[in-house]
């Protein structure tokens, strides 16, 4: 007889394995199949928010990634940021597939996202097309997605694929490749259509069922479901300054001649960086004075000058820079700070989760804002508020009485909602929207996301300015974009102009800045993942060293070194304030 405690060593691996979810259900299945397999037992398979992937063991995972040992597994809907990403990627190679069956000598190109949840695609090699053209497109998507066709995924030799590339005359794709520094690379084939997209994709076709193609200024646009709504289109809207605001900068591009990834790491490969820097620098510059000329043009009526932007969008340096363009015109402007009419605490609002919800419009005195905004252009002596943030309300600040035609530059989330100041005319004020709109892409397949780069500045920022980890960042970020999405977004439209404060070589510039913090983002922690996608991405990107950049640069409002730090307005003797930091409402969207 054996004893009871006698230990037996198993030579045989068991031929099922184990997945094990959050909530403790725990399925079993032959080892090897693909997750997906396991995860179609289950009651939310079909779902209205299906799922896009999964996290297996701490690491992001596709579908189709076999199973060969007991594993934890958290599922990627398409609500999850990963997962909207993952349907988004691979509806855009269905896009160019379809496209490709429909005019095999011309191509596309995924050139920017639109705030209605949507990418704006331009033609490439060919003319406009038509509204018939455009719906035999999308009726060809269709009969894709019906077909369920697979995404293969096949790693290649490096040679091989810019080979391949270069046999389909796709050349951006081959400069990109040459400064690639492994020596394979993942390619997607879809019926014989091969491509390169950086990150996963869904299994097959049928799981792309949220779609539309609508024709669009110069281009059309590839509509898809928003987070919120995952199984519904949402509505197209208004984009005109939006698309003409990415227009300029990809003029900008052509002057530059540097229209993808690749063309940069040329540029800097043949010691043009300080080249590309100092047009970049300049072309920022310029706009910034055209915007200074426009609001002189408007101050006899528009004496209030409102500048709004999302989340690290260089909203501080764009005020500053234009104070001096307008004191180099003879405007000394006085800039009002947002931050001191917060209403007393006990009128604050709270959240669904019952905290202060200080990013809405609510949490602002605009009665008491109106009022002094009025008797300031009028001329009248104003007793400003401070805002008491430890004792939570309001107190008396300065006594303040503007010059003749003294422009007041009030900067905050708020500034384009039409809401913040009901009283006063539109022609009474001058709007700007300042926002880092990238479109500066991988390849014309490949687009970078402006939310990618706004949220690597502020990593960086975080870290030196508050101390804060790239973890303690990424972490915060998901409350940004929700607030970024429900005050700043739907106004944009609303702005008289536009400044878009991308550069085009920043991402080479924080590369290594970047890197080191991301790298000590946790394993096994959500942020993990986010950190090793953006960690992938930078890998793209020759580095450009820190000391080329100018110090009155947009850039060192995040790395440091800037000029224009603690810049403040002096007049009659009196300190007015440091320019352009006004308007934080809290640190979520500062």
């Amino acid at each position: 007889m054996k004893p009871e405690n006698e230990v037996h060593l198993i030579t045989v691996p068991r031929p099922t394995v184990e997945v094990l979810l959050p909530d403790g259900r725990i399925l079993c299945g032959p080892r090897n199949r693909p997750i997906a397999a396991f995860l179609k037992c289950l009651p939310e398979w079909n779902s209205h928010d299906p799922i896009m992937g999964a996290v297996v063991n701490g690491e992001l995972r596709e579908l189709t990634h076999p199973v060969d040992l007991d594993s934890r597994v958290r599922l990627i809907r398409m609500s999850d940021s990963d997962g909207s990403v993952i349907y988004r990627r691979s509806i855009t190679f269905l896009l160019e597939t379809a496209f490709a069956d429909i005019f095999p000598a011309a191509d596309i190109s995924i050139d920017h996202s639109l705030s209605s949840g949507s990418f704006y695609c331009s033609v490439i090699n060919r003319g406009l097309l038509t509204r018939e053209e455009l719906a035999t497109v999308e009726a060809r998507m269709k009969e894709l997605v019906k077909a369920d066709l697979p995404f293969e995924r096949q790693v290649v030799p490096l040679q091989d694929a810019i080979s391949y590339f270069q046999s389909k005359g796709q050349d951006e794709k081959v400069q990109l490749l040459k400064f690639r520094s492994k020596d394979t690379l993942g390619l997607y084939k879809l019926r014989d259509r091969c491509d390169y997209h950086h990150g996963y994709m869904v299994p097959s076709t049928g799981y792309l069922r949220w779609f539309a193609l609508a024709p669009m200024s110069g281009g059309f646009a590839l509509r898809f479901p928003r987070r919120r709504a995952p199984n519904e289109l949402p509505p197209l809207g208004d984009s005109k300054k939006l698309l003409a605001t990415f227009r300029e900068y990809n003029n900008w591009l052509v002057r530059l001649g540097i229209k993808s990834v690749g063309a940069l790491n040329t540029a800097s490969q043949a010691k043009r960086a300080s080249e590309v820097i100092l047009v970049s620098e300049a072309l920022h510059e310029h706009r910034i004075a055209e915007i200074a000329r426009l609001i002189i043009e408007r101050s006899r009526e528009a004496r209030i000058v409102l500048v709004a932007g999302p989340s690290s969008s260089g909203k501080t340096t764009f005020s500053r820079r234009l104070t001096v363009q307008l004191l180099a015109q003879g405007i000394s402007p006085f800039p009002l700070e947002l931050d001191n009419y917060f209403a007393d605490r006990e009128r604050t609002p709270r959240d669904e989760k019952g905290n202060y919800d200080f990013e809405c419009l609510e949490a602002l005195d605009t009665v008491r804002l109106q009022a002094d905004l009025q008797r300031l252009i009028a001329g009248e002596e104003v007793q400003l508020p401070r805002f008491n943030f430890q004792q939570g309300h309001g107190e008396p600040g300065e006594i303040v009485k503007l010059e003749k035609g003294q422009l007041v530059i009030l900067e905050g989330i708020h500034g384009l909602n039409p809401r913040l100041l009901p009283g006063l005319a539109r022609p009474q004020t001058t709007r700007i929207y300042v926002s880092c709109l990238t479109q500066l892409n991988l390849d014309r397949h490949n687009r970078i996301s402006t939310t990618d780069t706004r949220l690597l500045r502020r990593i960086i920022r975080d870290a030196r300015d508050r101390g804060y980890s790239a973890q303690q960042t990424i972490s915060r970020w998901e409350a940004v974009g929700r607030g970024e999405k429900k005050h700043i977004f739907p106004y944009q439209e609303n702005a008289d102009e536009m400044f878009n404060s991308a550069l085009v070589y920043e991402l080479s510039a924080i590369r290594l800045m970047a890197e080191p913090l991301l790298r000590q983002v946790v394993f096994g922690t959500p942020e993990y993942l986010e950190a090793k996608r953006l960690l992938a991405f930078l890998q793209w990107f020759l580095p450009i060293g820190e000391d080329l950049i100018p110090d009155n640069s947009i850039l060192r409002e995040f790395i440091g070194g800037s000029i224009l730090k603690g810049f403040t307005l002096w007049q009659d003797g009196k300190n007015h304030g440091d320019y352009g930091s006004a308007g934080v409402l809290s640190e979520l969207n500062c």
